[in-house]
């Protein structure tokens, strides 16, 4: 966020419509337009009925001074006749913006004294200068970002859509849900895929259940049961849903994408009270939540701004990840629903206006800095030559009436005006002035006309005037970039050139004939609705559209999304809200009684939290305690605890001279049983390590990161494999890979093995961990994308285990076409062109590079192993069970491969680059899909049998049979003999410091042992053998020689 000169922001209003507003006084609130802190949202229907204009007598200090020698001051040339006069009108316009930038710079600095983040803010503003949204260091990126331009013009094989998990806070009808459904729904124009969740019900889940995809209810005990690895970004649509992506703020789902799209400003209205309460702890709390995010969405300019007012919104929240996309139907849908449920000519009845009544709203700049906008007082100037012209007129059939919409209405603002129309020598009545605390609603549908007089830039469409046309009002605008974007002059609104009174005199004129609106502002007015109902959707749509572009990452199995410039559709679905909002009309909102007695989210944590800083409850009033703890309260509660000490001591004492029953054996075996239990639990063995004794396979699963401890199982089959000590659980006897693999340690090792490294860390010096005769292995991921065994197929397992086997198997359950969404596919795609599709399009080139290095082929020889296209299955996510001789037979190839590759990406002159992937995430795991899938290479070339179970029924099915690979497997390769050789002569060379090169990896992966090893330890245990043996004779004929003697016993 930052500051830029000429430019300005511009909120929306808050909602103060009547009862049958629907779905959006809640949303409305967070706009800047409350100058009164204390005025509080929900009025009664009685304090809402109508406008009020302010008639009290106080006034503000500002106006005060005003008034003392009037307002005709600001208008000195009607003293003045000819040159005269021309002369002071201009001395008067410089006079009066440099009173403008006065008011702006002191204001300001009124201010921004309460705040030290505001005082630096301030050095950068000068005369002119207006506040706007910049995005921060991170939002820049996604900004300035090309998208996908440069991936799409390289060759790629993409074989299914990019998914998208999208969770909604609820289902209600209101804004929120219209904008969202209309950019889902051309987000699948584009080739997305959406699985949509929902924390809350509501009466759109019908709506969201007809978008592909479905709807699921993620209920509290479901949140932390989502594999959020398997999409390539995750799309939150407000504050409700904090507690559903709690497990993406944890490893290792902190790598996704996350996009937060805040619309409520529950929030924003609450973060001032937290500073004046001192609670930086629940500050902080949702500043690292917003952090989490990639990126943090707005629909409108105001929301991350810090306000030089009460309210700071959500910039003290800011981590240079706010980004906004503007655009929202929230003020069709408010202007609609209100116009539904009123009609102009009551409101005027009720305000006091006459059925002649011409009335002209003047709107303007919704930033406003002190009691008296800088913004009106300039553009006074501008229509001035308006009021003299038409406010004088008080004609029975030709009255005009100017209201000014700005400020509170307790501001003073309606005196000034006043004694502005008894200086110009206006009739009483013909200058008015409404707050923006009260009912905007009733004030813009009463207006025959709308002035909109700021000349500031604006970066969005005012939603001021979008509740204008909406409610089928002219408008005349000055010639402003923004509004040129969207409006075309003489068909959808007016424009004049600002600090011109001439220009904004002929535009006015254009909507007048004979005191009553022409036929041509009514035809504005009817283009202005039609304009005004989509105005921003079809940016709203391209601006996610194009987001998504730069945050998400594709990886190379997806298929790119389509370009942004095919989207064709430029309006919002009303046609599946249209229905809900005319029966909204004439029944109560049920989504509202049903959040009523409900605690939002922010309340729930702010209750949570709030007690840590020494206070139980949250005052309703939110008044500043003004109790202050004193040396005499510290004094008392000192007392206090020294008098329950001293009496804690006499019950002991009083308790150790009385006689006790000693009691019956058992019961106090049984307490010395529960003493030792709880004061040695740390060391107490996992039940499940205690069902694991006797039993014949244990099946390690391999997580690296809390958020995937709901995936793992419990029991004598599994046991947990740590790939992180932080991230290992406290409760249980996982294994430490890190602690048995030093390798580990290093985070770049870490991320390109994956699971292999937990692999590798087993088979360090097994014997220490597993005596089993099988072992096998299963990622979190397994569990996490339902492919995980169930109690049936373990059964199934464990007593095959038990029976009888002849000759090498591996069981595997994790099948290649479920890793990827390629079921139905394998008639078309081989084993090796879904390695290639995993791998960035270079498993191939990469596996036979590799392979050759191995081996030592000469660089003519073929090096790609041959797999056949039969249709079976492979295995994929590391979830297998094999012998555990043929384990520790795999990890041998494995190191040696791994290490080929690791020296292949070394040798090479790009070594940050990794050509076995395409996204961040693929490039930052480098070998871990080609890892995964080389069991497969090493299983089929070795002859073992490979047995598929259905992890769902447990039923068996042999892939790939042996007698039908013969003629086609590289059996000479996958040899015992040749790979234990390959083995030691690696390790000879490790032992004698021959290392090929500096960062030689497979020393590190494992134990070195070659027969030079075995000599040597074997020289060594003989010679501490022959050395003890010749301490021992050496001290036997010390004895004999000298004798026994006794040692004295003492003096």
């Amino acid at each position: 966020m930052g500051f830029l000169r000429n430019s300005s922001s511009q909120p929306e209003i808050e909602d103060a419509t009547a009862v049958n507003d629907v779905g959006f006084h809640s949303i409305r609130g967070r706009f800047p337009f409350k100058r009164n802190p204390n005025h509080h949202r929900h009025r009664s229907f009685s304090d809402r009925q109508l406008p009020r204009t302010n008639t009290t007598t106080n006034r503000s200090h500002l106006h005060n001074r005003f008034t003392r020698k009037g307002f005709l001051w600001l208008f000195p040339f009607f003293f003045f006749k000819g040159k005269s006069r021309f002369y002071v009108m201009i001395i008067t316009v410089v006079f009066l913006f440099a009173l403008a930038s006065m008011v702006i710079q002191s204001s300001i600095a009124s201010v921004w004294q309460r705040n030290e983040h505001g005082m630096d803010l301030l050095k950068e503003l000068k005369f002119g200068s207006t506040l706007k949204f910049v995005p921060g260091r991170v939002s820049k990126r996604f900004l300035s970002g090309y998208g996908l331009d440069k991936v799409r013009s390289q060759p790629r094989i993409g074989v299914r859509a990019p998914r998208i998990a999208l969770i909604l806070g609820h289902t209600k009808i209101d804004p929120q849900s219209l904008t969202l459904v209309t950019v889902v729904q051309n987000l699948q124009k584009l080739g997305y895929i959406f699985k949509i969740f929902a924390v809350g019900n509501g009466r759109a889940h019908s709506i969201w259940e007809n978008i592909d995809g479905g709807l699921s209810l993620l209920s509290t005990e479901q949140q932390g049961q989502i594999d959020w690895s398997i999409f390539e970004g995750v799309i939150v649509d407000s504050l409700d849903a904090k507690e559903a992506i709690s497990s993406l703020m944890q490893e290792p789902f902190c790598s996704v994408p996350l996009i937060w799209i805040i619309q409520e400003d529950t929030l924003s209205s609450r973060l001032p009270f937290y500073d004046k309460m001192g609670w930086e702890h629940l500050v902080s709390h949702w500043r690292s939540a917003f952090s989490r995010a990639s990126v943090v969405v707005f629909p409108d300019f105001t929301y991350p701004f810090l306000f030089p007012l009460d309210q700071m919104l959500y910039s003290e929240l800011d981590t240079g990840n706010f980004f906004v996309i503007p655009g929202s139907p929230v003020d069709v849908w408010a202007a609609e629903s209100y116009s539904k449920a009123h009609t102009k000519d009551k409101l005027r009845e009720l305000s006091g206006f006459g059925k002649n009544d011409m009335v002209v709203l003047v709107v303007g700049s919704s930033i406003f800095y002190d009691d008296l906008s800088w913004d009106y007082a300039v553009a006074m100037h501008s229509i001035e030559p308006l009021l003299t012209k038409y406010a004088r007129k008080n004609d029975a059939a030709e009255s005009f009436k100017f209201v000014f919409l700005c400020g509170n209405a307790t501001d003073g603002y309606n005196d000034a005006l006043q004694e502005v129309a008894s200086r110009l020598g206006l009739p009483h009545g013909s200058i008015r002035h409404y707050g923006l605390n009260g009912d905007v609603n009733s004030v813009l549908l009463m207006a025959d006309i709308i002035l909109y007089g700021s000349a500031q830039d604006v970066q969005g469409f005012p939603p001021l005037l979008i509740r204008a046309m909406t409610f089928e009002i002219p408008v005349i605008t000055p010639d402003l970039h923004v509004l040129r974007k969207y409006i075309v002059d003489g068909v959808n609104g007016i424009f004049f050139t600002k600090h011109n009174p001439e220009a904004l005199m002929n535009a006015f004129s254009l909507l007048l004939s004979n005191g009553r609106l022409s036929k041509f502002a009514q035809g504005i007015a009817s283009s202005g609705r039609q304009l005004a109902k989509n105005v921003l959707a079809l940016e709203c749509i391209t601006g996610y559209a194009r987001l998504l572009e730069n945050v998400l990452s594709f990886p190379s199995d997806a298929l790119l999304p389509r370009p942004v410039s095919q989207i064709q559709q430029g309006a919002w679905e009303w046609k599946l809200f249209q229905n809900e909002i005319e029966l909204s009309v004439h029944l109560p909102k049920v989504d509202d009684d049903d959040s009523i007695g409900k605690v939002t989210i922010v309340h729930a944590i702010e209750k949570e939290l709030a007690s840590l800083n020494y206070s139980t409850s949250i005052p309703d009033n939110e008044t500043e305690f003004t109790d202050k703890v004193t040396k005499l309260d510290w004094d008392v509660l000192r007392e206090i605890e020294i008098s329950e000490e001293n009496e804690m001591l006499e019950m002991e004492e009083v308790e150790e001279r009385m006689e006790k029953d000693a009691g019956v054996w058992d019961e106090i075996y049984r307490n010395a049983r529960k003493s030792e239990k709880l004061k040695f639990e740390a060391n107490e063995r996992d039940e499940g390590e205690l069902e694991r004794t006797g039993q014949p396979v244990c099946i390690y699963e391999i997580y690296d990161g809390a958020g995937v401890w709901p995936f793992l199982h419990h029991g004598s089959l599994y046991r947990g494999l740590s790939l992180s000590r932080r991230e290992q659980r406290q409760r249980s006897d996982d294994v430490d890979a890190v602690s048995r693999l030093p390798l580990l340690n290093d985070t770049y090792y870490m991320d390109i093995l994956c699971e292999m490294g937990g692999m590798f860390a087993i088979a360090n010096k097994v014997d220490s961990i597993h005596r089993r005769p099988w072992i096998g292995f299963q990622s979190w991921r397994a569990a996490g994308r339902k492919a995980a065994l169930s109690t049936e197929a373990e059964k199934v397992l464990e007593e095959t285990m038990h029976g009888y086997f002849k000759g090498d198997v591996i069981y595997f359950w994790g099948r290649l076409d479920m890793d990827g969404g390629f079921i139905g596919s394998n008639h078309v795609l081989t084993f090796w062109s879904m390695c290639d599709i995993l791998n960035g399009g270079n498993c191939r080139t990469v596996f036979q590079d590799a392979f050759r290095q191995m081996y030592a082929m000469p660089p003519h020889a073929e090096a790609l192993p041959s797999m056949p296209e039969d249709g079976g299955y492979w295995s994929a996510l590391h979830s297998w069970v094999m012998p555990t001789p043929s384990f520790l037979e795999f990890i041998m190839f494995s190191r040696m491969f791994v290490d080929s590759v690791d020296g292949l990406h070394r040798d090479s002159s790009q070594l940050r680059i990794c050509m076995l992937g395409s996204s961040e995430i693929e490039k930052k795991h480098c070998y871990c899909r080609m890892l995964e899938l080389l069991i497969n290479v090493w299983a089929y070339h070795s002859a073992r049998k490979m047995i598929y179970i259905n992890p769902n029924t447990g039923s068996m099915e042999e892939q790939h049979p042996v007698e039908q690979r013969k003629g086609f497997m590289w059996a000479k390769y996958f040899n015992f003999s040749l790979l234990k050789s390959m083995d030691e002569d690696m390790a000879e060379a490790a032992d004698d410091g021959d290392h090929p090169r500096d960062m030689w990896l497979w020393s590190m992966t494992g134990e070195v042992h070659w027969q030079g090893i075995y000599e040597r330890e074997r020289e060594e245990r003989y010679r501490l053998k022959m050395d003890k043996k010749r301490k021992t004779k050496e001290k036997l004929y010390d004895r004999m020689k000298n004798g026994y003697k006794q040692k004295t016993l003492g003096l």
